[in-house]
């Protein structure tokens, strides 16, 4: 039989391919780091690594087996695995001139880092909104920036992706596309590719797979921002948290209008920080945010924002001891399905459950 039997079947199969290529994605980072742009440099990588390390060697208890080691080591290794330099809500509103100027010696520091073998393997920016009525900010601060890039690095770092934030309507995601295009051409660029954020419940309903595909393919990650969606849908302070119900409804829809398409899914941050270097305080902020890391975790979301050196202890302890408590219950019932025998304990595998243990299996490779 083919699929002549069915008229129309190649054509919508085809689509369906297309649209959902269930292909194996990328090493995706635990993590993104975000770093004002006028805060900036090319010694950031290292002082983060630096103050996060000192911070888990006076701080940091016995953990899970072999999970504190693994987070020295870590710290030392790559603090960093996904960097964005901050031009939006994190740097704030400046004259036209200085953010140009950041944005030069911003370039300036990444070709520096890449000349060291320090850049983290995925980096970037995030620019400003169109929804805040200036597109043209933004297109000059990236056009100046790449040039910039180019300029010193001779070449454009393997890794590069733009964030692109408060996408309000679904238009501005076409009009940014364009942007890279154009600047492609100008710069003798590969091509580009964004991350959307979903910030607001407007966002929402315009999320769908056909996304995926669109622009070009361009569009390569949903990032979720927690203070602006709780803030959107009038939640009161206190109640503008990661894991607030609300949260866990607009990450759903954005897994499950995304889901086998390839763009990846990353969780927002939490905004705060130690309150001294006392080991009670940072005890107390690692205990808040290995919760909210916990809890996305178990949403199935793999990624999330750093905003400060200490989440990074937290950050890799949570993701390793995570990992790490049913890595090798996961790895045996794998082996069992593939020799046709028994788990134990009464596990009755069923074939997308073994393929989603076998993603677990490989993201923890990656993890750890």
């Amino acid at each position: 039989m083919n699929d002549e039997t069915v008229p129309g079947f190649a054509e919508v199969h085809a689509v369906q391919q297309a649209r959902y290529p269930m292909t194996e994605p990328d090493r995706q980072p635990v993590h993104t780091v975000y770093v004002p742009a006028d805060r900036f440099s090319a010694s950031t990588v290292a002082e983060w690594g630096g103050q996060a390390s000192s911070l888990a060697k006076a701080h940091l208890e016995a953990f899970a087996p072999g999970v504190h080691e693994r987070v020295l080591a870590k710290l030392a290794r790559e603090p960093i695995e996904d960097l964005r330099i901050d031009f939006e809500d994190g740097y704030g509103v400046r004259p036209y001139e200085e953010e140009d100027g950041h944005a030069g010696r911003a370039a300036r520091a990444v070709a520096d880092l890449h000349a060291a073998g320090t850049l983290p393997r995925r980096w970037g920016l995030r620019v400003k909104s169109f929804a805040d009525g200036d597109p043209g900010r933004s297109v000059r601060t990236l056009g100046a920036f790449l040039t910039g890039v180019l300029d010193h690095a001779g070449e454009l770092p393997a890794g590069f992706t733009v964030t692109f934030p408060k996408v309000l309507m679904e238009e501005y995601l076409g009009m940014f596309a364009g942007v890279l295009e154009r600047l492609e051409a100008r710069l003798g660029l590969p091509r580009l590719r964004f991350e959307m954020q979903v910030e607001a419940p407007q966002t929402l309903h315009f999320l769908r797979a056909e996304l995926a595909g669109a622009f070009g393919g361009r569009l390569s990650a949903a990032h979720f921002g927690v203070f602006d969606y709780t803030a959107a849908i009038g939640l009161p302070p206190h109640e503008q948290r990661l894991d607030h119900p609300a949260c866990d409804h607009a990450r759903h829809v954005m897994q499950t209008a995304f889901a086998g398409t390839g763009v990846e899914l990353s969780d927002g941050s939490l905004a705060a920080a130690p309150a001294s270097d006392r080991a009670e305080d940072v005890h107390a902020l690692w205990g808040r945010h290995a919760r909210l890391v916990g809890h996305s975790l178990a949403h199935g979301f793999y990624q999330g924002w750093d905003m400060h050196p200490a989440h990074l202890v937290s950050r890799f302890a949570t993701v390793h001891a995570f990992h790490l408590a049913r890595y090798d219950s996961y790895r045996e019932r794998v082996r069992a399905w593939e020799e046709r025998r028994a788990a134990g304990e009464g596990v009755m595998d069923e074939p997308a459950t073994i393929r989603t243990l076998a993603a677990a299996l490989r993201r923890a490779d990656a993890a750890l």
